[in-house]
Order: structure tokens, then C-alpha cells, then sequence
């Protein structure tokens, strides 16, 4: 078995995960980082595994998947790490703000539950730095996004890749 075969996934993966936490540059992150560590994926793959040209869109998809799910682990992990040691985050600050928008729609009963469980939220992380909810949410919806746009970047390194090799 080729032990390079992950290694583009993981690096690359990993680079878009300590990026998607740095405030600023997070806001680009499903759009932007996470679709370019996708293309740098399968790029590196091509260069470091010399694969057959035309890379093919399967192995495209496999590598942006790929870059996306490792990204989504280590984007998590690194979140409720930092979460923990701060017992903060931008929930937490968000939550007062979102609670007012909200309050604009009137939906009486919807709304004293679903702010009763993000008040609950709010309260575990800032009195443990810890949240299960909090966590598993932030995995479920890190884990939708990245994969989606890491494998639209593995098809765009894929197009990106073959015209300039057909050129």
C-alpha cells in the first residue's frame, strides 16, 4: 500500500481546519478555504503519486471527500479544545443577539423551547467549556459543509489539473 496516498488529505485538511478557526478568516471558510485545500489535495496528490492523467472525477470526489472529513475532525476538535480553555465562544457571545432577532417572529412556544436549549447550551460552556449538544451540532454541521465543498475543490483541481496537462 502506497503510505502517501492520505498524506495530501490530511495535510491539506488539517492546513483548512487551523484556518477555519482563526477568527477573521473563518467567514471564508466553507466558500474559500476549504474548496482550495480540496483543489491543493488533489494536486499534491498528482504531483506526489505521479497518477495517471486524466485524473478521474471519482478519484476527485474521493480526495475532496476526504480533505473535507479531516478537515470537519480537526476544525471540531480544535473548536471544543479552545472552547474548553476559554469557556467561551462565538455562540455564547452571539446568543443575547440571536435571542432578539428571533423574539421579531413571534413563535411563542417554539421559541421558549428552542431558547431554553440553546440557553442550556450556552450555560454548559460557559460553567464546564463543554457542551455535548454544542459538540455534536457543530460536528454535524462542520462535517455537511466541508465534505460538500471539499468535493467540489477535488472536482475543480480535477478540471483545473487535466486542461492544464492537455494544453
Amino acid at each position: 500500500m502506497n503510505k502517501n496516498k492520505f498524506l495530501p488529505p490530511i495535510v491539506c485538511g488539517f492546513g483548512a481546519a487551523v484556518l477555519t478557526i482563526v477568527p477573521g478568516i473563518k467567514s471564508f471558510s466553507c466558500c474559500l478555504i476549504v474548496p482550495l485545500a480540496g483543489i491543493l489535495s488533489i494536486y499534491l496528490d498528482h504531483r506526489i503519486n505521479k497518477s495517471e492523467l486524466p485524473i478521474r472525477i471519482k478519484h476527485a470526489i474521493w480526495f475532496g471527500f476526504m480533505t473535507g472529513i479531516i478537515a470537519t475532525l480537526f476544525a471540531t476538535s480544535l473548536d471544543v479544545l479552545i472552547t474548553y480553555l476559554a469557556h467561551t465562544n462565538d455562540f455564547v457571545q452571539a446568543l443575547p443577539q440571536t435571542e432578539a432577532v428571533i423574539r421579531h417572529y413571534k413563535l411563542n412556544q417554539v421559541l421558549d423551547q428552542t431558547m431554553s436549549m440553546l440557553r442550556q447550551m450556552s450555560n454548559d460552556i460557559t460553567m464546564y467549556g463543554f457542551s455535548a449538544f454544542y459538540t455534536a451540532g457543530i460536528l454535524f454541521s462542520n462535517f455537511i459543509i466541508n465534505t460538500i465543498f471539499g468535493i467540489l475543490g477535488g472536482i475543480l483541481g480535477m478540471i483545473f489539473i487535466n486542461k492544464r496537462t492537455s494544453v
